[in-house]
């Protein structure tokens, strides 16, 4: 079977034209395309943003809820400040106060309970 050319048309059309049939070949690889960009754009923004919580994974469970408070905002009100802040809260540990005022607590009650028996 030959295919029907209109007389007016040129011998040789690029392949990009829609066929007869009507299939577009340009058009349903593009559509491809752009959807697999998208996606994988999508995957990059969501992956990065993430980050500061996969990395505070190794640190306190109180870090972690505000880092993750943080990206959170980040991600609802597209505020760069939230996610820069959670990423430095992430990459640095913040100082122990507690253990050392701990450790001064217990030591002072020994004293004390040694004062009480008289020793």
């Amino acid at each position: 079977m030959t295919e029907n050319i209109h007389p007016m048309a040129p011998e040789h059309l690029p392949y990009f034209f829609a066929s007869a049939d009507g299939t577009d070949s340009l058009f349903t690889n593009m559509t491809f395309l752009t959807i697999g960009v998208i996606v994988l754009l999508g995957v990059l923004y969501f992956t990065l943003h993430s980050l500061p919580e996969r990395m505070a994974h190794k640190g306190n469970a109180t870090q972690l809820q505000l880092i993750s408070i943080l990206c959170i905002l980040a991600l609802f009100t597209h505020n760069n400040v939230f996610w820069v802040l959670a990423l430095v809260l992430a990459a640095f540990r913040p100082p122990d106060f507690v253990t050392p005022l701990n450790t001064m607590a217990q030591s002072l009650q020994r004293i004390a309970n040694r004062e009480q028996r008289g020793d």
